[in-house]
């Protein structure tokens, strides 16, 4: 049961509720769905080997209409290739008139693994300083566009070889350097002209993995592959932190990465792209509202077979269940800039022992600007050793300190910085010791002169136990998520005084009680793993 002792804009929050259309008790998930397709589409994907088994006959397209209406899903992609199968023309062709006539959104996919010269890097990539690799990749390419008029790129769009080959062709240069260049030209030659001279109409997205610490390294150039390619996608999987095989992925790094490739792409941003692999239902359900809070347009549950086995049914089953939420939680963040602290990852920037360590912060309740840009005019900022990869860092870390702006900066880049006052009562060095994976034990107390430092700007205190989420929305909405297995209590104190109301919970079952006294925001009893949302 969802409880509020708050007294203010009960009318306009039922009226709300009441008028929003997806309340109505006998409406499908479908047709709801339809009618919020503009605000959020569901998307999902059949891989190549998914089209010859599931899709090659019409009871197997049946079932997979059904299932996909039953989930909400509006926008199906059909993959032609991967891992070195080429899936039947007159199948792709089929399953795409079919999704059409019942209403669906129609993309095509390509999976470039198993494609010619296999890396002697990581397995299933090839080698494309490999000619004959170069042109099976054109060939790939040719075929799709011929069928589809919109193509998704999975994230295996890189190479890490150091073959003799690739050794020579380097020459000089650093293996970043060699790969960004190769992959670029890749692109230009071998992806977009020859598609589209196939097939003028093509769109051709390119969908980012999540590991953007390594981009650069394996030859992802972000900035210039995003002016090139018509769109953009951002992997938004983070799995169950435990988990043996898929783990060490904290929640936050799916809103962070949406949100920083979001500002890089702008227009051109689609959507987040998740997984079932390494999680149970509450992990799965998480990757969705990340992505949806980090003002993704789409969300793609990757995959149909996947789906179907293992934890699929059982994480379809709760996602379904918050979808009308996930719908109200897009309506709060939509056309809402967000605010809160400066984190800046300049594009390719190295991590020097500091992987990830946004997403690390994140959970400490510290509300992320990400951006890929460092200005010194933010109210507060956060900066690791990324922050080296701008020349003019050291300057605009000086500038905001003289302006007595709250900074927080790791202790690898104070270890690397000269003439800049380490000492100084506006700055405060964040101990991650070489593993951001030491900042989930740092203690309510520990947290709270972090916290209150970095968010005096904003006006407001805000105190909770670790692996608790804050978010800033605009000018009067703010989310808090609880990422941890037990209930917990939470504090938002403004500097003046504010009425509040209560708008979402997610799961909409969980409990969650908030109240609020003047200028204080008391959460009670914000049930594991719960979002909260408040608008005052």
């Amino acid at each position: 049961m969802i409880k509020s002792k708050c007294s203010g804009y009960f009318l306009a929050i039922g009226l709300f509720i009441l008028s929003s259309p997806f309340r109505c008790q006998s409406q499908t998930l479908w047709d709801l769905a339809k009618q919020n397709r503009g605000l959020l589409k569901i998307a999902t994907l059949f891989p190549a080997q998914n089209v010859r088994d599931h899709l090659s006959g019409d009871q197997g397209i049946n079932n997979a209409i059904d299932w996909c209406k039953k989930t909400g899903v509006t926008h199906v992609f059909i993959e032609s290739y991967r891992d070195g199968y080429t899936a039947d023309r007159k199948t792709l062709e089929n399953a795409r008139d079919r999704f059409k006539k019942e209403g669906f959104e129609v993309s095509g996919c390509v999976t470039t693994t198993g494609i010619g010269k296999t890396s002697a890097g990581w397995r299933g990539i090839s080698c494309y300083t490999d000619r004959p690799t170069q042109d099976q990749l054109q060939k790939i390419f040719e075929y799709t566009a011929a069928i589809f008029d919109e193509i998704m790129i999975d994230d295996f769009l890189f190479t890490d070889c150091q073959c003799e080959e690739c050794v020579k062709a380097r020459g000089d240069k650093s293996w970043a350097a060699y790969r960004c260049q190769l992959m670029n030209k890749m692109a230009r030659e071998r992806i977009l002209g020859p598609a589209k001279k196939v097939n003028p109409n093509v769109r051709i997205i390119i969908k980012y993995p999540q590991w953007y610490d390594d981009f650069h390294n394996r030859g992802y150039d972000i900035v210039q592959q995003t002016a090139d390619y018509d769109r953009i996608w951002v992997g938004t999987e983070t799995r169950d932190y435990d988990n043996p095989r898929w783990g060490r992925k904290v929640q936050y790094e799916a809103y962070y990465i949406m949100r920083w490739l979001g500002e890089i792409g702008g227009d051109k941003t689609g959507g987040g792209w998740f997984d079932p692999y390494g999680t149970t239902e509450n992990t799965y359900v998480e990757q969705a509202r990340q992505t949806v809070l980090a003002d993704a347009k789409e969300m793609l549950l990757f995959c149909y077979g996947s789906l179907l086995r293992d934890t699929g049914p059982a994480n379809v089953e709760k996602l379904r269940a918050e979808i009308p939420g996930l719908f109200d939680l897009a309506r709060l963040v939509r056309n809402k800039p967000i605010k809160g602290i400066l984190a800046p990852k300049p594009p390719n920037s190295d991590a020097d022992g500091e992987q990830y360590v946004f997403d690390f912060v994140g959970m400490l309740g510290l509300p992320l600007v990400p951006t890929a840009k460092i200005d010194a005019g933010a109210k507060a900022a956060f900066f690791s050793v990324h922050a080296l990869k701008d020349s003019e860092f050291t300057g605009k870390l000086k500038n905001m300190l003289e302006a007595k702006k709250p900074v927080l900066i790791t202790d690898g880049l104070a270890n690397r910085l000269t003439g800049v006052n380490l000492e100084d009562k506006n700055l405060t060095i964040l101990q991650v010791k070489g593993n951001p994976h030491n900042l989930l034990k740092l203690t309510r107390e520990e947290l709270k002169p972090i916290r209150d430092k970095l968010l005096a700007p904003f006006g407001i205190r805000f105190d909770a136990p670790n692996k608790v989420a804050l978010y800033l929305l605009g000018d009067n909405c703010l989310v808090v998520e609880n990422f941890n297995s037990e209930s917990i209590d939470a504090t938002v104190e403004f500097s003046r005084s504010v009425k509040a109301q209560k708008t979402l919970v997610l799961p909409p079952e969980a409990s969650a009680e908030v109240s609020c006294s003047g200028g204080k925001l008391e959460f009670s009893k914000i049930a594991p793993r719960t979002l909260v949302a408040v608008q005052y």
